[in-house]
């Protein structure tokens, strides 16, 4: 994600504001309980007092996801968000809370290929083994699931990836305002 950071911003300024707003995001759902599982040191910098912050090794793909899953310390349903879409609609996320009243794994699809976030009952299913790059997500997790409804899209967004993706944050959209604040300088 520090890949994403636009010329002039510094990387790691750039990840930690783009971080904070995911979770700033997530914090303040209702009935949600946030939890950062993250590879990068330093993120409890972040986050509310009482926020469990769990840290994986550094790893990708359906590794990745597995192990984030695996990590969480409660819940029987989560949702797992790239911290590269701190402009997400929480609305979004509701809506694979949603999807998961008919299906074992929902998936809020990228628009340019891959995935912003997953949502999933507890365990995480062994088949389930797509990562947030993989180019279709949902095709390679049906095509794995034991049957055709375990696996349901909700609507898709975009994360932030490259430089160029900063021009798909939406200004009139609430939130994201350490990564505003970042990019006015």
């Amino acid at each position: 994600m520090a890949d994403a950071a636009p010329p002039g911003v510094d990387a790691t300024d750039f990840l930690t504001a783009v971080a904070e707003d995911a979770y700033e995001l997530v914090a303040a759902l209702d009935f949600v309980s946030p939890v950062v599982v993250t590879s990068v040191p330093g993120m409890e910098e972040i986050v509310w007092p009482g926020t469990p912050v769990v840290e994986i090794p550094d790893l990708s793909g359906g590794a990745l996801v597995e192990a984030a899953f695996g990590a969480l310390p409660y819940g029987e349903q989560a949702v797992l968000l790239s911290a590269a879409a701190p402009d997400l609609p929480p609305l979004l996320i509701g809506k694979l809370f949603r999807e998961l009243g008919r299906a074992r794994i929902a998936v809020c699809p990228d628009a340019g290929g891959g995935t912003v976030a997953f949502a999933a009952h507890l365990p995480y299913p062994d088949w389930a083994a797509v990562g947030f790059d993989d180019l279709d997500p949902i095709k390679a997790l049906r095509a794995s699931a034991p049957g055709s409804r375990m696996v349901a899209r909700g609507p898709g967004w975009h994360r932030l990836r490259t430089p160029g993706d900063i021009r798909l944050l939406d200004p009139g959209l609430e939130g994201w305002d350490n990564t505003r604040a970042l990019l006015s300088h």
